[in-house]
């Protein structure tokens, strides 16, 4: 019975495919997806092609990208070591989503994503021998946050006279096939300015009936305002999609892309569509006075999103303070903290103007992509915090001592005003995203206007004191409670500062934790010092030890 049980054993081995010579490798995994390359076959043969894909398989609520990746972001990439005579082909992307986030919109992948790329083999390859596949890929996951990632792969296929499929992946590849935009069936034109564009496509099968929705995602980056409104437009027989030319940009000699379409069922089908363009069109954006008016709505409600939280706290001790003042000093109080608030979104939008006219995708926010800002930023709430706790004080000379950490004169409530707006930007408000997609397709003085549109409704709960100063006399009049409110405010500064160290692990990694963590070691020792400088008079000593903090964390 041995020599029986070892034949039976040997075939039930050989009935399962090697670790090594799987048609998939071993995963890449983080928190946020699982990766691995694929192919559809078990098994190659000399001269002829294998399909291999990058198989990512991402966490709920993460996403990756196209080839264009819209607004933001960065697609996939692939680099494949092949033995000498393989050639491989470009990636066979499957039809994205038009994923919107806040004011921008990028192009992308939830779930699960496999895209494939041809290989060609060549003819010298020996039957019973293996081929070695390897490959190193990077891609970029967002959700919140955007973190890039990267692995490397490996696959060992057995050389056989004939090609043997792989029934475990093939699914996978029928999947990516059936996701690929079918060739357009219809002719299609489109005129593009600066003024706007349209996309037109005729021929049968095209009606109200079948066409419920429709949206059209270019190809080629920095062509398109990807966040402008594509009005549509159908008629027996054709189709008309409103299109807005990217600030800045040039007209293209033809308009490459997909054309996504919802008929009346609510089923979903990709079209390969190519244009040829022709100058001028109508234009497509909100008018400006619309644009204004969702501006100044969207920063109102900007005020109860949660990242203004903490600015709500100064804001609430500066209206505590303003209670049973004079009316000219409660008006310009109103007036520093209104101005501080438009001079930022000034400067914001002139920054975001000029990076798009130089290509730059930056949108709503895109300075919190960057890490360092996010740290600086993550330093400050601290700073804010302790200041509020009464470590140390703002605004008048050393030895004041804490009774000027309760005051504060008109360059706070500006400062306070600008700070509202750096910490707000990683927030969105209804109305923001149809204004700010707009402002970003005019001229830039009328952008400018809508910035600033949006910063008055930023800054209009506060700045109505300026109008009616006598409100504030509706405030509970000054005494001990200011102080245990001050100090209790403070905590939702240290809330803010441990999300954005939370935001920066999520950028950067475990390792930017324990540097801005240690920084913000530095940035308590630097305001303690500074306090105890400012109870002692100005010791030289203790502003020496400040200095050295504050410098330390930088």
């Amino acid at each position: 019975m041995r020599p029986m049980f070892r034949v039976l054993a040997s075939l039930l081995l050989m009935s399962f495919p090697l670790a090594g010579l799987a048609a998939e490798s071993e995963a890449v995994r983080s928190p946020r997806a699982t990766v691995t390359l694929v192919t559809d076959q078990a098994a190659v043969a000399p001269g002829g092609t294998v399909t291999l894909g990058l198989r990512l398989r991402l966490a709920p609520g993460w996403h990756t990208y196209w080839k264009n990746a819209g607004d933001a972001g960065a697609p996939p990439e692939i680099n494949l070591a092949l033995p000498e005579g393989a050639t491989s082909g470009p990636i066979a992307w499957p039809a994205p989503e038009r994923i919107e986030y806040g004011p921008l919109v990028n192009y992308g992948y939830h779930g699960e994503v496999v895209l494939p790329l041809p290989v060609t083999l060549p003819a010298g390859l020996t039957p019973g021998a293996t081929l070695p596949i390897e490959g190193n890929a990077t891609w970029l996951v967002c959700e919140q946050v955007c973190i890039p990632e990267e692995g490397s792969f490996r696959l060992d296929l057995p050389v056989e006279a004939a090609p043997r499929p792989d029934p475990a992946t093939a699914p996978l590849f029928a999947a990516a096939a059936e996701a690929r935009p079918r060739p357009s069936p219809w002719q299609a034109r489109a005129a593009l300015g600066p003024a706007g564009g349209v996309l037109t496509l005729e021929g049968p099968g095209l009606s109200r009936q079948t066409v419920r929705e429709a949206v059209f995602l270019p190809e080629a980056p920095a062509v398109l305002d990807h966040a402008a409104v594509q009005r549509l437009t159908v008629a027996e027989g054709r189709v008309e999609l409103a299109l807005t030319a990217a600030p800045g940009g040039s007209a293209p000699a033809a308009l490459d892309g997909v054309v996504l379409v919802t008929d009346g069922g609510g089923r979903r089908v990709a079209y390969d569509v190519s244009a040829a363009v022709s100058p001028g069109a109508p234009p497509a954006a909100l008018p400006f006075w619309q644009a204004a008016v969702f501006a100044f709505l969207g920063g109102l409600i900007l005020n109860l999103m949660p990242c203004v939280f903490p600015v709500l706290a100064m804001k609430a001790m500066a209206l505590a303070r303003l209670s049973g003042e004079a009316r000219g000093k409660v008006r310009a109080h109103a007036l520093s903290y209104t101005a501080g608030v438009l001079l930022s979104f000034a400067a914001l939008g002139g920054l975001m103007l000029a990076l798009r006219a130089g290509g730059a995708a930056a949108g709503w926010g895109f300075q919190f992509t960057a890490p360092g800002f996010v740290a600086g930023m993550a330093w400050l709430m601290l700073a804010v915090g302790l200041n509020l706790s009464g470590v140390y004080g703002f605004g008048g000379a050393f030895g004041a001592g804490s009774g000027v950490a309760g005051r504060g004169g008109h360059l706070g409530s500006f400062a306070t005003g600008g700070l509202a707006v750096l910490v707000a930007t990683p927030c969105t408000a209804p109305f923001m995203a149809a204004a700010l997609g707009a402002a970003l397709a005019m001229d830039a003085a009328s952008a400018m206007a809508v910035f600033l549109a949006l910063g008055l409704g930023l800054a209009a709960p506060y700045g109505l004191l300026a109008v009616a100063p006598g409100l504030a006399g509706l405030l509970p009049r000054p005494g001990a409670w200011m102080e245990r409110l001050r100090q209790f405010l403070a905590f939702p500064m240290y809330a803010a500062a441990v999300w954005l160290v939370w935001v920066l692990a999520q950028q950067v990694g475990p390792d930017a934790v324990l540097a801005v963590l240690a920084g913000g070691v530095m940035v308590a020792f630097g305001a303690w010092a500074l306090g105890q400088a400012q109870r002692a008079g100005g010791s030289r000593i203790a502003l020496a030890a400040a200095a050295l903090g504050l410098a330390g964390a930088l």
